[in-house]
């Protein structure tokens, strides 16, 4: 059967073939996500380890900033919040364009566990990829980027 009209059987099987290996990726990604999480601290759990990356690459964010951009509720970026706090990753200080709204911010000690556990998968992405031709590296790097980008404009219309 095919996936849509006019799609050969070679274009379908290149289909299935990007979505198996996307979905491996996935699966690798997360367990990756939960071992670098558990660097950053023990009690860490994978979801908040994004929240916590997305409070590092943008500084200064409003909690339902963060929900509108990981597409999740506020009510579960509250819970991890919370999380975040109690490990003493990030401080809440007060929005001075907003006096009712609140700002999330990485403490010293939360910046500092994220820059070394980056540190640390960009080594092992180095390794990993250390085999391959630079020029491979760089293909990858736009490919995923093109991915990305096509991914978020998809997103962007639903």
């Amino acid at each position: 059967m095919r996936a849509h009209e006019g799609t050969t059987a070679r274009e379908h099987e290149a289909y299935r073939a990007v979505e198996h290996e996307l979905g491996v990726l996935f699966r690798r990604a997360r367990a990756m996500s939960a071992e670098v999480a558990r660097a950053v601290h023990p009690e860490l759990e994978p979801a908040a380890y994004g929240l916590l990356i997305g409070i590092y690459d943008h500084a200064r964010s409003r909690p339902s900033d963060l929900a509108d951009y990981f597409g999740v509720g506020k009510a579960t970026i509250s819970r991890q919040v919370k999380v975040l706090e109690q490990l003493g990753l990030i401080e809440r200080r007060p929005d001075p364009d907003d006096g009712r709204a609140h700002l999330l911010v990485l403490t010293d000690e939360g910046r500092r566990r994220v820059e070394t556990a980056r540190t640390a998968r960009q080594q092992r992405f180095h390794a990993m990829l250390a085999t391959w031709p630079a020029e491979d590296v760089r293909v990858l790097g736009r490919m995923l980027a093109r991915f990305n980008d096509l991914a978020e404009s998809k997103a962007d219309r639903l």
